[in-house]
């Protein structure tokens, strides 16, 4: 994922996202400390920092560059990792609405939460709304394959799908991937129980006869199965919210179980702890490319506004990489790019 600023005129441009501080497992401090590394990515951007205040200015004073990006607005409540969302609804005052409501009041062209998630999605569905032509946002992030990052979504927003779902997730996973993964045609796969044409439902094989027939057919590479993620079969992984979910959630249980059984091995023995000395730098490699820390940032597609949401359990150059998403769908214009996309869509429909 590319985190430096674009060349041209859009990198003289100053663009701010609120940032909501209170959000998160180990908040305030791994959000400044992220704002911080994320201010020298980042020199254009400001940010809104909605939290304590009281809390928050000791941490400014210990991440300067920091310091003289952020904005503090004061609130003392907070939504908890407990916090029901139609409870989440009720609090007006707290750092996850107030940054929710910054973006819808153009005060800021996108936020950040690691708060939690259910609350945030449904404070954005309810205060900011969907785009115009977008039925139902979806949440997408990134992860890893044999052949590089791919997109994968939706992974949870929406537990059933119809085939008009279906299609607006492959127009926002496209522009996605052009956006934040710099592709130029991306590939599209709609994740199905076997490849064949007559394989799977009929929503699914008339979103499949819709893509064909749009302004993004030749990208689109037909279905797919679930061993076509980690192959990295196609640039993007279009499913509905239910099936997207399971399909993460055993990908993070795979790679989980795959460190524990490497330290089993590697601690087996006089002779396997010799085994990981020689294989250290290319565990480290591997260890790197794995790094969750470098797909953190999960956006919710579809809505009037950028919301990206961070791994509650993440650290600061997580938060960062979170940061980072955030800034490539405002600078690159992701909503416009979507609303153009549809448009084409449509066009072919009509």
């Amino acid at each position: 994922m590319d985190s430096t600023p674009p060349a041209g005129p859009s990198a003289a441009a100053t663009y701010t996202l609120a940032i909501d501080a209170m959000g998160g497992d180990r908040a305030p401090d791994i959000v400044v400390e992220g704002l911080q590394v994320a201010a020298e990515r980042h020199p254009a951007a400001r940010f809104l920092l909605i939290g304590d205040e009281a809390r928050l200015l000791p941490l400014l004073g210990r991440n300067k560059r920091a310091e003289k990006s952020c904005t503090i607005r004061h609130t003392a409540d907070a939504v908890t990792n407990d916090t029901k969302p139609a409870a989440a609804i009720r609090m007006r005052n707290s750092s996850m609405r107030l940054a929710v409501d910054a973006v819808c009041n153009g005060e800021a062209a996108g936020l950040v939460s690691a708060g939690n998630t259910g609350a945030l999605l449904a404070l954005a569905k309810i205060v900011l709304k969907t785009l115009p032509g977008i039925d139902r946002p979806a949440m997408a992030a990134i992860a890893p394959s044999a052949r590089g990052d791919v997109v994968m979504l939706d992974l949870g927003a929406n537990v059933a799908c119809d085939t008009r779902n279906l299609v607006e997730f492959a127009v926002m996973g496209d522009v996605f991937a052009r956006t934040v993964l710099g592709l130029t045609a991306p590939t599209i796969g709609l994740l199905n129980v076997g490849t064949e044409e007559l394989k799977g439902d009929d929503r699914l094989r008339a979103a499949a006869d819709v893509l064909r027939a749009s302004h993004i057919g030749p990208q689109y590479h037909g279905f797919v199965e679930g061993h076509d993620i980690a192959a990295g079969t196609t640039d993007v992984i279009v499913t509905d919210g239910f099936t997207g979910n399971i399909a993460l959630k055993t990908g993070e249980g795979a790679l989980k179980l795959m460190g524990q059984l490497l330290r089993q091995v590697f601690s087996a023995g006089i002779a396997s702890r010799i085994g990981y000395l020689l294989a250290r730098p290319g565990l480290d490699r591997l260890r790197e490319w794995l790094d969750p820390r470098r797909y953190n940032g999960a956006v919710m597609l579809g809505l009037a506004g950028v919301v990206v949401k961070s791994h509650g359990g993440t650290d600061a150059l997580g938060f960062a990489h979170a940061v980072d998403v955030a800034m490539d769908m405002v600078v690159h214009r992701f909503n416009d790019r979507i609303r153009d996309g549809l448009a084409l869509i449509d066009a072919v429909k009509a």
